[in-house]
């Protein structure tokens, strides 16, 4: 599991992520402002309120939290086997 050490407000609803292996990378939220919990990001002021929970996530006001995995996976660019030892498929033999 990969952690967010550091978080950037950007333009838009765009921020800069730094994770715990060093990887630093920008990630575009606006696809999801307005829609269900992202509701209140409407507000910019509340989208800005960004801070990094305990576990290494994204957390607005105990509301809304984003899992670093996945954001990770988003910076990145990569497919979680290539993440996640655990998800790769070792060849069988009948």
């Amino acid at each position: 599991m990969h952690r967010i050490t550091a978080v950037k407000v950007l333009t838009g609803y765009r921020l800069e992520l730094t994770f715990d292996d060093g990887v630093i990378g920008a990630v575009d939220l606006s696809d999801l402002v307005g829609k269900g919990v992202f509701a209140g990001w409407l507000d910019r002021k509340a989208f800005e309120t960004v801070r990094i929970g305990s576990a290494g996530e994204l957390v607005w006001d105990d509301q809304v939290d984003l899992c670093p995995d996945a954001l990770y996976l988003e910076v990145t660019g990569k497919n979680p086997e290539e993440v996640f030892e655990g998800l790769r498929r070792e060849p069988s033999h009948a």
